[in-house]
């Protein structure tokens, strides 16, 4: 079989854009789509020529640019080896006497290509564009045969990054034929500064020696130059400096792209590229008197807020389905109010770059790493592929870090473990002469990219060498234990400092910055899958009280495979953090405001009634925007009465709001309501005219004596149920039963003596639906999986006892029935079985913090009143059978120290 383009160009062609946006010539021909495709199982295809016979069975048919292991290959096997692809193209450029050009995106990992049977190059690097010209080969009339030989083996020496949530194999990005000149532009990089001031060098590629023009036009004709250069035949430098007048500053807030063209006309023909370049100033500075630096974009200091991104698909697996897909998850980042995205382990799409660019998001790209050892075979290897990645992607203004190596893999020499982190044990595999070679890397790249900031390694084992950020990861749940971390690093970073290096090597005054930081890890067995949203926002809260801290990335933008980490799931869908309920208004995103207030104080305490709490106050501004103006800080301290909101007391403070960093706000004094409440703190930063600028909150528990005219029953003190399966949780506050089935409670009312006349009797209780879990039924597996985490291990979430779904976009409804006496009262929907923020006594009393039992679990307040009929009975008798019978979707009972409500099964009488 060989599939030729006329028949690939009836069906759809997938991923049909042009790949590289900034840099795009016009006469081109995209070969995406269905191509012939054969496993060499035996490496038997060279020897028997499969790259000129055209007559030998390709019996399969792959779809480009898919890696082979992904379903939308349409051959879905991750097996390693060979894999050839075969096509029939016929084409000629638009213009006679063109130059052509076959362009890989990307191909993983050694690529053989042959034109018409004639070998035109190969290729070794999994993440690179590189290009063969065929002009010689190719035949204008009539049909050509292109067959591609690749090859991928997992070897220790290869740049593979993290690929074990899906596997990259052969041909994973677009490949497209393209027809220049006889002379033109090979690359362009475009140096800015924020006075407008930009520097252009051009490599031109001539075929003989001459005269040329090269001019270029941008924005719509508002920025010409032009120069008159003298080409030898072969490969020209070309350095020229031209002046933007009144700059459009490239930032997240205002992504400003100067899109136009560059030109070169010389006797052989024009050669037009459409381009783009963004002005804009990456550095670091220091501020006042402080002995240390903090990031700046344009000058001007800038608070990161960041994510990890896998940029990983589920079914394209590395490589987006459609461009809009890429569009999308920009735009996904943006709506949290992050400003910046780290790519882990990998380089970007450009495609994705682009969307970056244009829609504003700063991105700090990794190189990809070998997982062997750092031999020389290894070393060259890694050198090759980060060249080409830093020179296809230098004109990306979204970009403004390159990080060479992560967390160490593949700089450890035969390490006595395979453990990701580790203390003095790890560091020993990190032997002074990879340090010398890691630090010459970092001097490298900031000697091919004086633009950027440069990380030698982004950090779990606490061994810089050298670098432009002083980053370090951590993965630890529990307020107080994220508190004293976060403490400790402050203290210890400082010029001079051994802290977070290694090997004799000390701190600079560099920027200090989180490059990982969440929960996931930090939980014993790992975080399976659960709620983010109270850590989230403790961690936000503790990071922004630090002066010297000036960004974070959180681990992790989506889901993967084996993480269920991320902020949205892995198809893309969102989850609820529950911020909106406890802060009217509040979302994620006012967690990442520039301007920001510290609610210095944990995220929940216990305090009787009545008793008054003292919150510390701390301003931190990363923003010149509300700089002299006078800000509010207003405040009200609400709880629920029995699904009526009360506040209980509100205020505002005004605040000069001056300077950059973190500033002292005072100290807030609020008294607690007099009744048994979880009370919640909210706090919003408002500007000169009101507008709300960011929310914050915190919460109580608090303990009253509601006794009065009340008959409360614990959830698990039933007299009987009819469950299949149900169990206690919560240290036995929580009470869950499986599908259909009741619980049955015996409910004792005041004697006549104490109570002469019940005029109204209320009943209310907190439930939820029950989405049961293997764990539920057959018992919590632990699973350690260590360095195979990074690999794609099976982490088993629904055995892992940490899991407790959080509240997404999927719900698992159930329906409430209450009975008393066997006589049907009323019923109630239960919409789902949430975790999120809500749940705020789940968490509060969570017995041990890096293991959860069903933390941020919630349910919905269920209130009705008994009807007159009834109660005539029950005013005689005193006493009547509760049952509450769940049908198919089960039901869970959420008890004082559990939820949302701090209440048991109740009962109110009058």
């Amino acid at each position: 079989m060989s599939t030729t383009l006329q028949n690939a160009e009836t069906e759809l062609i997938p991923r049909p854009e042009f790949p590289h946006p900034h840099w795009q010539r016009e006469n081109w021909n995209n070969l995406n789509g269905t191509w012939s495709f054969r496993f060499d199982t035996d490496n038997e295809g060279i020897q028997q020529e499969w790259s000129k016979n055209s007559s030998i069975p390709f019996e399969d048919e792959i779809k480009v640019p898919f890696s082979w292991a992904s379903p939308l290959s349409g051959i879905g096997k991750d097996v390693k080896g060979i894999g050839w692809y075969r096509r029939i193209v016929s084409w000629a450029p638009a213009e006679s006497g063109s130059r052509i050009f076959l362009r890989f995106g990307a191909v993983d990992y050694l690529c053989h290509v042959w034109v018409n049977g004639e070998h035109v190059g190969s290729h070794q690097g999994g993440y690179g564009s590189f290009e063969f010209e065929i002009t010689s080969q190719w035949l204008l009339e009539g049909e050509n045969l292109i067959v591609i030989r690749t090859e991928d083996q997992d070897h220790n020496y290869q740049a593979r990054g993290k690929q074990g949530y899906g596997e990259v194999r052969g041909i994973w990005q677009t490949v497209w034929l393209e027809a220049r000149p006889a002379q033109y532009i090979g690359q362009s990089k475009f140096r800015t500064s924020i006075d407008g001031k930009v520097e252009l060098e051009a490599v031109i590629h001539a075929d003989q020696a001459g005269q040329a023009e090269l001019s270029l036009d941008f924005a719509d004709g508002e920025v010409r130059h032009q120069i008159v250069v003298e080409l030898k035949s072969g490969d020209n430098r070309i350095s020229t400096t031209f002046e933007v007048k009144h700059p459009r500053l490239w930032t997240p807030e205002t992504p400003e792209l100067y899109e136009g063209k560059l030109r070169l006309r010389s006797a052989s023909g024009c050669d037009e590229v459409s381009t783009y370049f963004g002005i804009r100033e990456i550095g670091t500075a220091r501020f006042g008197d402080r002995g240390y630096r903090w990031i700046t974009l344009n000058g001007k200091p800038v608070y990161l807020n960041g994510t990890l991104d896998q940029s990983y698909h589920q079914t394209g697996f590395f490589t987006y389905p459609t461009d809009e897909e890429m569009h999308n998850e920009i735009y996904q980042m943006k709506r949290l109010g992050l400003n910046f995205v780290r790519i882990h382990i990998k380089p970007e799409e450009p495609r994705k770059l682009y969307w970056a660019d244009k829609l504003g998001i700063l991105v700090m790209e990794d190189m990809p790493c070998f997982w062997g050892n750092p031999d020389e075979q290894a070393r060259k290897a890694y050198e090759s592929e980060a060249l080409e990645i830093i020179d296809r992607d230098y004109n990306h203004p979204s970009i403004f870090s390159w990080v060479m190596f992560n967390e160490t893999w593949g700089l450890k020499t035969d390490p006595a473990t395979m453990d990701v982190t580790g203390g003095a044990e790890q560091q020993s595999s990190y032997l002074p002469e990879t340090q010398a070679w890691v630090r010459e890397q970092y001097l490298w790249a900031k000697k091919l990219d004086p633009t950027r900031l440069v990380e030698d390694n982004s950090p779990c084992n606490y061994d810089h060498v050298e670098s432009d950020l002083n980053t370090w990861h951590f993965y630890i749940n529990g307020y107080e234990q994220v508190r004293a971390h976060l403490d400790e690093v402050d203290a210890k970073t400082y010029p001079g400092s051994t802290f977070n290096y290694i090997g004799g090597h000390v701190q600079s005054d560099a920027p200090l910055m989180n490059s990982e930081c969440g929960n996931v890890w930090g939980i014993v067995g790992g975080g399976g899958d659960s709620d983010l949203a109270w850590h989230y926002r403790y961690m936000m809260n503790e990071f922004r009280k630090h002066d010297k801290l000036c960004g974070f990335v959180f681990t992790e933008f989506r889901d993967v495979t084996n993480e269920f980490n991320g902020y949205y799931r892995l198809d893309g869908t969102g989850k609820d953090f529950g911020y909106g309920d406890l802060v009217p208004g509040m979302t994620i995103a006012d967690l990442h405001s520039p301007d920001f207030i510290v609610l210095d104080a944990p995220p929940s305490q216990t305090l009787d009634a009545e008793a008054v709490a003292e919150v510390p106050l701390l301003g931190s501004s990363y923003s010149d925007q509300h700089h002299g103006q006078q800000m509010q800080v207003q405040w009200e301290l609400r709880y629920d009465r029995f699904g009526a909101t009360m506040v209980e007391s509100s205020g505002s403070i005004s605040v000069d709001w001056n300077g950059y960093g973190v500033s002292d706000l005072g100290v807030l004094e609020v008294k607690m309501p007099k009744h048994d409440a979880v009370a919640v703190l909210a706090v919003t930063l408002a500007d000169a005219a009101g507008h709300p600028v960011m929310r914050n909150f915190i919460a109580f528990d608090v303990r009253g004596n509601d006794t009065n005219g009340v008959v409360a029953v614990a959830p698990g003190a039933y007299s009987e149920h009819s469950f299949q399966h149900e169990w206690s949780s919560l240290q036995g506050a929580k009470h869950s039963g499986a599908g259909k089935g009741s619980f049955v409670y015996e409910i004792q009312l005041p004697d006549a003596e104490t109570k002469p006349l019940i005029n109204q009797l209320e009943i209310l209780l907190e439930a939820g639906a029950k989405r049961v879990l293997a764990r539920n039924v057959e018992g919590a597996k632990s699973t350690d999986m260590g360095i195979g985490a990074m690999h794609g291990a099976d982490a088993q979430v629904e055995y892992n006892t940490n899991t407790y779904y959080m509240t997404d976009e999927s719900k698992h409804p159930s329906r409430l029935n209450i009975l008393i006496d066997g006589i049907p009262v009323g019923s109630f929907e239960l919409p789902d079985d949430p975790a999120d923020a809500r749940g705020v006594l789940s968490w509060h009393y969570q017995p041990v913090a890096n293991k959860l039992d069903d933390a941020g679990s919630y349910g919905y307040l269920c209130k009705l009143e008994v009807p007159v009929q009834l109660l005539m009975e029950l005013n005689r008798r005193r006493a009547f059978r509760l049952e509450l019978q769940a049908e198919e979707g089960g039901v869970t009972l959420y008890g004082r120290n559990s939820g949302r409500y701090p209440l048991d099964i109740t009962v109110r009488y009058s």
